[in-house]
């Protein structure tokens, strides 16, 4: 703003020299401003015609001034000196006003122009400018708030802000803010935001903050420093809670326990929920229908599998048992494998619990000579012809979300910051903890989960 006022001051004193520059010497008092108001008021010409163009300096000005009165000077002649000298008589007092006037006039040309000239246009970056215009609000609503075209119910809906959503007020409209949160910019009633400190309040409680490992391999220390012992090893592209940050270094939460990494090591960004655009919104429903189509294959696939083995050991059985016994055995284990998807991630709850006591290995993948916790999840469902990265930040976006703890099955994998495990149902989970403890069963919630995923 205050670069556009800066120009158009220039220009309205460009335009007040032109307009006064044939103005009479006597008349210079009355219509000359003071300088210290000369942005918003008329200059003095004192008969001169100056045009205040861009790259005019002041010694230019002082040059053309000095050069216009050279051009009105009297030249003596034989002819006029007794006619010059009765006017100069009887005009002395006049004549000596005009010169003091003009030369007053002179003064405040050069003071009311020499700070425009000198002073530096102060340009706003169009990142400063929104970054000033930038205030933060947050949805406070039970679910989700429509996003609309224009400042009405009846304009078209173009996004949701769902609730504790952040963005930015771009403007106000009555009682509906302009606003922009994510990818998506609208209109909503103002009355679902809180704004101010408020809004920074809420921020900080709901904003999760994270830390991406950006080495191959780091260690996490008991202490703020290098020096100190480390309790753990997370692998590169891991993403972990942030505690706090002190001196350089982030606490952060994994499996073994509370530690400290150095800031030289990790990327810090915090995560907040955003605005979804009806776009956005059909690409993620059409991506979680696929991935519910996808575990509903990779379910049918290991049925068969499964049906195949029974099959197999029942022929095998079939020599030293009854035939009929077999046969009702069968159909008893089939039905309930075939029941239903939560069926078949109950057979990998069992299957995991199999391998209870097994070490932890770190970067390992094998269930009976150790594995990690993510190569642990990866090969109890390679077992069901499932394929699964071999990283817990990763195992954080296959499948499908299903919201909270709550709502988890058998088989659904229970992602935390640095870990990741099987749910086995009765808030319990199979995990490969730690070097101390192995493959065990533990609470469910004995950590905070960032993420729930269902694989079938």
């Amino acid at each position: 703003m205050h670069y556009h006022k800066i120009k158009m001051t220039a220009a309205a004193m460009a335009m007040a020299v032109l307009v006064t520059g044939n103005m009479p010497a006597a008349e210079l008092n009355t219509a000359t401003v003071s300088a210290k108001s000369a942005i918003s008021a008329v200059l003095p010409a004192a008969g001169v015609g100056l045009v205040l163009n861009d790259g005019v300096s002041v010694s230019q000005i002082r040059e053309e001034i000095k050069k216009r009165k050279e051009e009105k000077e009297p030249v003596a002649s034989s002819d006029t000196k007794a006619s010059v000298t009765q006017t100069v008589a009887e005009s002395a007092t006049e004549a000596e006003a005009a010169v003091e006037a003009e030369s007053t006039a002179e003064t405040e040309i050069i003071e009311a122009v020499e700070p425009v000239l000198k002073e530096p246009e102060t340009k706003i970056s169009d990142e400063e400018r929104e970054k000033e215009q930038d205030v933060l609000i947050i949805a406070q609503v039970n679910d989700y708030v429509n996003i609309r075209s224009t400042a009405s119910t009846d304009g078209e809906i173009v996004g949701k802000l769902y609730n504790n959503s952040v963005g930015t007020l771009v403007a106000k409209d009555g009682d509906w803010y302009q606003v922009k949160s994510g990818s998506v910019e609208g209109y909503v009633k103002a009355e679902y935001f809180k704004t101010g400190d408020e809004a920074e309040k809420i921020a900080d409680e709901v904003g999760q903050k994270m830390a991406t490992v950006n080495t191959e391999t780091l260690k996490v220390r008991s202490e703020a420093s290098l020096e100190a012992s480390f309790i753990g090893l997370v692998p590169g592209g891991e993403e972990l809670s942030v505690l706090d940050e002190e001196n350089g270094f982030v606490k952060v939460s994994i499996e073994e326990g509370d530690g400290w990494v150095s800031e030289d090591y990790v990327v810090v960004a915090t995560e907040y929920v955003t605005a979804e655009s009806i776009e956005e919104e059909k690409a993620r429903i059409a991506e979680e229908e696929k991935a519910r189509e996808d575990a509903k294959k990779a379910a049918q696939a290991a049925e068969e599998r499964m049906k195949a083995k029974k099959k197999a050991k029942e022929g095998k059985n079939a020599e030293i048992t009854d035939k009929s016994t077999s046969s009702e055995s069968t159909a008893s284990q089939q039905a309930t494998v075939s029941s239903s998807g939560s069926g078949l991630g109950q057979s990998v709850a069992n299957y995991a619990v199999k391998f209870v006591g097994n070490p932890y290995v770190y970067g390992g993948t094998s269930l009976t000579n150790g594995a990690d916790c993510s190569g642990f999840v990866m090969s109890v469902y390679k077992n069901f012809g499932v394929s699964l990265p071999h990283s817990s930040t990763s195992d954080r976006y296959v499948g499908y979300n299903v919201g909270s703890l709550a709502n988890a099955q058998p088989g659904d994998l229970v992602c935390y910051s640095g870990h990741v495990a099987i749910y086995i149902g009765n808030g319990q989970i199979v995990h490969a903890s730690t070097e101390a403890t192995g493959i065990k069963i533990s609470n469910a919630s004995y950590r905070t989960p960032v993420a729930i995923r269902r694989i079938f």
